[in-house]
């Protein structure tokens, strides 16, 4: 018989040897071909280069994407990832090919196939529905800032993504990645598992090579936790980075879009793009805002070295196999250089039940300033009209129910004390109490803790599993936020989180591409049916 010393030594070694060391079966599906494509894991620098020496042209680009999208997001594995998508993709991409002709670029993303999720205004011929059948046919009157930058950038903005309807922040028992609108995404590592959410179909693009980067939105967990689940890269900026005019609200305090790409370099490419202020959003107004327009001059292959970071553990000893591959990635960065310093608590209590009434505060008096600006043709013209439709319509609340919404259409206005008590209870238990206390105290760089567990098997009758987080004190905070890949479980991505003060995306992208460079995790997914056999 072994002791339990020697039982739990080996058990440890039979955990690391399988966690560690068996990954995903094959970067391509031999059955399917589905990640044939000419394009596959391709770069922006890469795609700079080809249209550069004339290897190939925007439309020929477009149109391959287009094409990928129709053989697998519709047919094939049918990912339903995309909404809608945009018919004048091939005539915009004609207009980049002139303008390269001609020796003129717009910027870094010229030519580069963007999707956006869609709960972000883009005028023209693509609804903006948030999911809802109740946005089916609602055309907004002008682009959001963020896709106005993507086009001035030169972004072919292809298609818009399927998300969890409302931002996931309308009833009870709700999946990820379901919309009235758009039905259920599936995760292309395994397509019965569940992409996380709510820019699910953001992160299933990119993970499946539908489009070169997504934008997503965050409120809490809506970037990180599908990057996390597809096996990209995700960054939730600092509240303010990024514009939120034209954006479907839920919490202006907490909410923000960013980019979701395959590598750090294209994220950082896609952020320096996004990042700016503009005169409808105030957050990116303040005095303490930070914007660069390249953040590709903070990426170092040696950025972790010489750096004091912060181990939150707090979602550890939940899932055995995610701890595997965290001790791994902490061992990893003490071989980096780095100093490790193990915390066990950030936010104060009651942080998170402060930041749930503030959602309720902000998520209707923000729903009712968003239907007024689609004008006096929108669909729906307050929650009132909004809670109405669903309760008559067939398919709405067919798997849970719109208990958000009510509430947020109950509680009151933002002028109220017990609003500003919660809002003041959130930042000072996320901020003075949280993140910046913990990072004073131990003169910490940056924070690095699990991003989240494996995709757990999508369940329309009992709604997602989330098993373990970490995103909620860099959202309840309104600070940044970078997941990238660190391991696979089986078959599945498993992420890893990098989050500090607010405006440190610099060191932050410092961090993730150093650890990036030194692990490779990036894969294509293998659109497995099932994993159970």
């Amino acid at each position: 018989m072994f002791t339990q010393s020697l039982k739990a030594l080996f058990v440890a070694a039979i955990i690391a040897l399988t966690v560690t060391f068996c990954g995903p079966r094959s970067t391509d599906n031999e059955e399917t071909g589905y990640n044939r494509f000419p394009f596959l894991e391709m770069g922006i620098d890469r795609l700079q280069q080809g249209y550069d020496i004339g290897e190939f042209t925007v439309t020929e680009v477009v149109n391959a994407f287009l094409q990928r999208i129709e053989e697998i997001d519709r047919n094939g594995p049918e990912l339903n990832s995309i909404i809608s998508v945009n018919r004048d993709a091939v005539k915009i991409a004609g207009e980049l090919d002139r303008e390269l002709a001609d020796g003129r670029k717009r910027g870094p993303l010229h030519g580069v196939p963007v999707v956006l999720k869609d709960n972000i205004d883009t005028h023209g011929d693509m609804p903006t529905t948030a999911g809802s059948r109740a946005l089916a046919n609602s055309f907004p009157l002008n682009d959001s800032f963020v896709a106005g930058k993507l086009r001035e950038a030169g972004a072919v903005i292809i298609g818009k993504a399927n998300l969890s309807e409302w931002a996931n922040f309308r009833g009870e028992l709700s999946s990820s990645g379901w919309s009235g609108v758009g039905g259920q995404t599936k995760n292309p590592w395994v397509l019965d598992r569940n992409p996380c959410g709510s820019s699910s179909g953001s992160a299933v693009a990119v993970s499946a090579n539908l489009a070169m980067v997504a934008i997503g939105t965050e409120t809490n967990g809506s970037i990180v936790c599908p990057s996390h689940a597809t096996g990209i890269v995700g960054i939730k900026p600092t509240v303010g980075l990024v514009s939120r005019s034209g954006i479907v609200p839920i919490a202006w305090s907490m909410d923000i879009a960013g980019p979701m790409a395959r590598t750090v370099r294209d994220a950082a490419i896609t952020l320096g793009v996004l990042a700016g202020p503009d005169e409808e959003d105030k957050s990116t107004l303040i005095p303490e805002a930070q914007f660069y327009a390249d953040y590709t001059r903070f990426l170092d292959e040696n950025g972790i070295e010489g750096k004091r970071i912060g181990f939150f553990k707090a979602p550890m000893g939940r899932n055995f196999k995610v701890d595997s591959l965290m001790h791994r990635a902490v061992d990893f960065f003490k071989s980096r250089g780095a100093e490790i310093i193990e915390i066990d608590q950030i936010t104060a209590p009651n942080t998170a039940s402060s930041a749930f009434r503030v959602m309720l505060f902000e998520y209707g008096e923000g729903l009712n300033s968003y239907f007024e600006s689609l004008g006096p043709e929108a669909p729906v013209k307050n929650l009132d009209e909004l809670i109405s439709f669903n309760r008559s319509d067939t398919i709405s609340l067919k798997h849970f129910n719109q208990r958000y919404l009510e509430m947020a259409n109950e509680i009151g206005d933002t002028g109220s004390s017990e609003y500003k008590d919660a809002l003041a209870d959130m930042q000072r238990g996320s901020r003075e109490e949280g993140i910046d206390r913990v990072m004073d105290k131990h003169n910490l760089d940056a924070i690095i803790s699990p991003t989240g567990s494996p995709a757990w098997k999508t369940d329309l009758v009992n709604g997602d599993s989330f098993q373990l987080g970490s995103s909620s004190p860099a959202a309840h905070a309104g600070y940044p936020n970078i997941t990238l890949p660190m391991g696979y479980i089986d078959n599945l991505p498993v992420g890893i989180s990098i989050f500090g003060r607010a405006w440190s995306e610099p060191v932050l992208l410092e961090i993730a591409y150093a650890y990036e460079k030194g692990t490779m995790y990036r894969m294509a997914p293998l659109f497995l049916k099932t994993d159970i056999f």
